[in-house]
């Protein structure tokens, strides 16, 4: 006998978008978020011209809202890849931070082709517009599905 499970305001398909970096226009971020209802599954990449080849794995990191403390977002790396990790980590806790749910970051980003080769600030442009457009993609599906 077969049952079934509902979870909630749970999105059926995954929302994939593309945007070019901030400084970089030839270079895109790819996101495909997916709303599971109970929490989020988010993976990130880029592409450029220059770079044809696929990117390595990159990381993955879970994270999920501290219900007594919601400043001190919790987080455990489930798959790491140096140049990533950070970057995953810190916006792993922010999305759970703000949306309330667990999430789920896969990230291969690589800003080695922004303009000036991927400073501490074009990152933070990056980081900055990857929380704009995952909460905006959030907010139209609530707004859909209410």
């Amino acid at each position: 006998m077969a049952t079934t499970l509902t979870s909630g305001n749970a999105s059926h398909a995954p929302i994939e978008v593309s945007f070019p970096l901030p400084r970089a226009p030839h270079t895109n971020m790819h996101i495909q978020l997916t709303d599971n209802g109970p929490n989020l599954l988010l993976f990130l990449t880029t592409s450029s011209l220059e770079s044809a080849s696929s990117s390595a794995l990159g990381s993955f990191v879970y994270a999920m809202p501290n219900r007594t403390s919601p400043s001190e977002t919790l987080s455990t790396p489930l798959f790491t890849h140096g140049s990533t990790l950070d970057f995953t980590t810190r916006l792993s806790k922010v999305l759970a931070r703000k949306t309330g749910k667990p999430v789920y970051v896969g990230n291969s980003i690589s800003f080695a082709s922004a303009g000036m080769g991927g400073t501490v600030e074009e990152e933070m442009e990056g980081f900055r517009r990857v929380v704009e457009v995952v909460t905006g993609l959030l907010e139209k599906e609530e707004s859909v599905t209410t």
